[in-house]
Order: C-alpha cells, then structure tokens, then sequence
C-alpha cells in the first residue's frame, strides 16, 4: 500500500504584512512569467495573497486547506480577463510557498 505524503504544515504566522506582500509580489511575477503580462494578475495576486493572510490570521496553517480557502474564495473572481482560474492561483500559491520553504513541490520530499 503506498504511504500517504503527511500534511504540510506552515509555520506560525509572524508578520502579515511582510507575508502578504511577499506572496502578492512573488505571484504577481509568477503569473507574469507564466503567460503574457497582464494588468489583471496584479488584482489577482493582490486577491490571493489578501484570502492567504486572512486565512492565516484565522489560524490555518494547513497548506492543503489554504489551497481550499484560495479555490474556493476565488470562485467568485471575474478571471474573463486571465489565462488563469481559481484552480490555477491555488496551485501557484501552494508551489511558491513549497519552494520559499525548500519544499520538493514535485513529491513531497
């Protein structure tokens, strides 16, 4: 029987504000590189990273539910403008938190 990968969880939340605007910034590049620079990923990367922070505040630290709460918040973001969707973000934002923590994103190691 394979061995489920364990949870991944983030460590405590220290400053808001520095971890919001690392996120909005790192993403906003991300989404930049990934396809054609468009005004819209600034709104989406400001979106996200404000849904992330908030969650965090709230308490969660669960990297898989953070995936959730971006997903399903940003159901309800307009993305006619973007290459991107709701599946899209969360996933990005769950890659770039892997990699800035030294997290092997591709198998869990």
């Amino acid at each position: 029987m394979p061995t489920p990968i364990p949870p991944i969880t983030l460590p405590p939340l220290q400053d808001p504000s520095q971890e919001g605007k690392w996120l909005q910034k790192t993403l906003h590049q991300w989404l930049d590189q990934e396809f054609l620079p468009e005004p819209i990923n600034l709104t989406i990367s400001h979106r996200a990273s404000q849904i992330f922070v908030r969650q965090r505040l709230e308490g969660e630290n669960d990297l898989g539910s953070l995936v959730i709460a971006i997903v399903t918040e940003m159901q309800g973001f307009d993305f006619t403008k973007s290459f991107y969707s709701e599946f899209a973000i969360a996933n990005a934002v769950s890659d770039l938190i892997l990699e800035n923590l030294g997290i092997d994103r591709c198998c869990g190691g």
